[in-house]
C-alpha cells in the first residue's frame, strides 16, 4: 500500500512525504527540512498507475515556511515535481525511487529515494487519514473533507526593522541626530482555532445542487454507442462521476491522456435521454474538463465538457425515429 509516510530525499534534500491514494489520485504534504523547527510544507497532487507501479505527484501549494533564519537556499525553496517506482524488495521493505525536478521546468534529472516509515517527525490533519486507513478514512469525502481543512497557508510575519531619522532643531545650534525608533512587530502567536466537524458534499449532492448546462444534443440509433472520454488539457489529476437520466452509472474515472470508454446499450434508453458529467475534484488547474468522443454506428461526434463547483456538463441524446418499410 502505497498510503503512508515516506522518509529520504528528493533532489538531494531531506523530505518527509505523506501519501494518501484516492481511487488512482494521490494526495497529502511534503516536509523539506534542515530540522523540526526549520522545513517549508507544501500540499501535494498526483497519480497512481497500479498497472506500472508508477506513482506521480507534485508539490501544488505551499501551506507552510518554518525557519530560524533567512536562508535562500533551505530545502523546499522551490516546488518540486516527482516520479517513482514503487517497490517492495522485500522483508516489509518499501520503496519509492526515481527521478525529480522543478515543477515550472518539468525536467526530471535529481533523484529520489525514498522508503516508507512507521510514523511522522512532523504532525498534520492527514496522519488522522494514515492512521485509520483501513477502517474507513479511504472514503474519498473523507479525504476531500481533510484535503480542504489543510489549504490554509501560514505566512512568516514580515519584521519592520529600526530607522535613525535626522531631525533639524529651530535654533542656530547644528543640527541634532535623534534617533527615532518603529516599534518592531513581534511575530504573531498561533492562535489554534477549534477544529470544526466539515461534512463535504456525497456525489449524488453534488449532482443535484450543480447547474446542468447542455454542451451537445447527439442523435442515436443502432444496438450501441460507445463514449470516450480523454483529460481535454494538461493531465492534472482530474476526476469524474457520470449520471445517466438521474441515475449515477460511473464514478471515480480520472481523466488521462488515454480514452476511459463506455458502452450504451441503446434499446434501454428512453427517446430523450440526459447524460451529466459531475467533476469530484477540479485537478490542479480547474476547471474539469473533459474531451469526450461519441461514437453512433458510423457517425463520429465530439464535446468540450466543462465542469466547475458550480455547473456539470450535459449532453442529451436522443433516438431516431424508426422510419416505417413501405408496403
Amino acid at each position: 500500500m502505497i498510503t503512508g509516510v515516506w522518509r529520504g530525499k528528493i533532489n538531494r534534500q531531506k523530505v518527509e512525504v505523506k501519501i494518501i491514494q484516492d481511487g488512482d489520485s494521490l494526495r497529502g504534504t511534503s516536509y523539506y527540512y534542515d530540522s523540526p523547527n526549520s522545513y517549508r510544507r507544501y500540499s501535494i497532487r498526483g497519480y497512481f498507475d497500479v498497472t506500472t507501479n508508477e506513482a506521480t505527484w507534485w508539490d501544488d501549494q505551499l501551506l507552510e515556511e518554518i525557519s530560524g533564519k533567512t536562508n535562500l537556499f533551505a530545502p523546499g525553496k522551490n516546488a518540486q515535481l516527482s516520479s517513482a517506482d514503487f517497490n517492495c524488495p522485500g522483508s516489509g521493505k518499501m520503496t519509492l525511487d526515481g527521478k525529480a525536478g522543478k515543477k515550472e521546468e518539468q525536467i526530471l534529472q535529481g533523484d529520489i529515494h525514498l522508503d516508507k516509515v512507521e510514523g511522522p517527525s512532523f504532525l498534520d490533519e492527514w496522519d488522522f487519514v494514515i492512521d485509520n486507513y483501513l477502517t474507513g478514512a479511504n472514503d474519498p469525502d473523507i479525504i476531500d473533507s481533510i484535503a480542504s481543512i489543510s489549504h490554509h497557508t501560514v505566512s512568516n510575519p514580515v519584521i519592520t526593522p529600526t530607522k535613525t531619522i535626522p531631525v533639524r532643531e529651530q535654533s542656530k545650534t547644528p543640527p541634532v541626530v535623534v534617533q527615532k525608533t518603529t516599534p518592531v512587530s513581534e511575530p504573531p502567536v498561533p492562535v489554534k482555532q477549534p477544529t470544526v466537524a466539515v461534512v463535504p458534499q456525497t456525489i449524488e449532492e453534488k449532482f443535484i445542487a450543480r447547474k446542468k448546462i447542455l454542451a451537445t444534443e447527439i442523435p442515436v440509433s443502432g444496438d450501441s454507442i460507445e463514449l470516450r472520454f480523454y483529460d481535454n488539457a494538461e493531465i492534472d489529476g482530474d476526476s469524474i462521476s457520470l449520471f445517466l437520466n438521474e441515475k449515477m452509472i460511473f464514478r471515480h474515472i480520472r481523466l488521462t491522456g488515454n480514452a476511459y470508454a463506455i458502452k450504451l446499450a441503446v434499446a434501454e434508453l428512453a427517446e430523450t435521454n440526459e447524460l451529466i458529467m459531475v467533476a469530484e475534484n477540479l485537478g490542479s488547474i480547474p476547471p474539469n474538463t473533459s474531451y469526450m468522443v461519441a461514437l453512433v454506428g458510423e457517425n463520429r461526434y465530439e464535446a468540450r465538457l466543462e465542469s466547475t463547483e458550480g455547473s456539470s456538463a450535459m449532453v442529451r441524446f436522443v433516438k431516431k425515429p424508426t422510419v416505417p418499410l413501405s408496403q
